[in-house]
């Protein structure tokens, strides 16, 4: 399995009157390390769009066990938890660089769309990219 690591600084702008990070910012971290392993398969998402293939988000999730604060160096670990030929579910956590510690667990459901949001069989239509994302599992 694969795990693509994507390194964050925490800015003051994503904290909340407690000092730590608003539970909202996860969800573009874990757009960052998605875009990132992304990339890693050799494809970027605007390179799959441009091919047609479109990722909607279907469903999120996020376990918050501590939170981060401004200033940490945190890492966004990604890895598929499960694809099918119509769909690809993203698992993400969220570690403080400094002492590894666990701060969230997340994941994600994509559908893989065409640009008129019909459901496509990536297997079967855009073999290149289904090749390239099971590489990765």
């Amino acid at each position: 399995m694969y795990i693509s690591e994507s390194k964050l600084k925490v800015r003051y702008v994503e904290t909340d009157q407690m000092g730590i990070v608003h539970h909202s910012n996860y969800y573009p971290w874990f757009e960052v390390g998605r875009s990132d392993f992304i990339m890693e398969s050799g494809i970027t998402y605007s390179q799959m769009e441009e091919k047609g293939v479109l990722l909607p988000l279907v469903e999120s999730y996020c376990k918050y066990n501590e939170g981060a604060k401004y200033e940490d160096d945190i890492i966004v670990k990604t890895f598929i938890e499960s694809i099918s030929p119509v769909k690809v579910i993203f698992n993400y956590d969220i570690i403080r660089e400094r002492d590894g510690k666990l701060l969230a667990k997340g994941k994600t459901t994509h559908a893989f769309v065409d640009k008129n949001f019909k459901i496509v069989n990536l297997k079967k239509k855009y073999t290149d990219i289904w090749g390239r994302f099971l590489e990765l599992k």
